[in-house]
């Protein structure tokens, strides 16, 4: 996993604030079902530094993106 230095201010994939943004070059495995921290992540797959595709996931605390959503 990368944190890239160059993350947007708000999620390209949805447009809310988060909490934190990483990169993942390899295999993943998302559970969010009883997940105390976050309520939702998105993805968004990208060219990485050597051009290979990568996928950024954007975490979103449950404040965040609120129980309505």
């Amino acid at each position: 996993m990368r944190v890239p230095d160059d993350a947007p201010a708000t999620c390209p994939t949805c447009g809310a604030d988060y909490d934190s943004v990483s990169v993942h070059d390899a295999g993943l495995l998302v559970n969010l079902l009883d997940n105390e921290r976050y309520r939702r992540v998105c993805f968004e797959p990208v060219a990485g530094d050597d051009g290979k595709p990568v996928v950024q996931f954007y975490h979103h605390t449950h404040e965040q993106v609120g129980d309505a959503e």
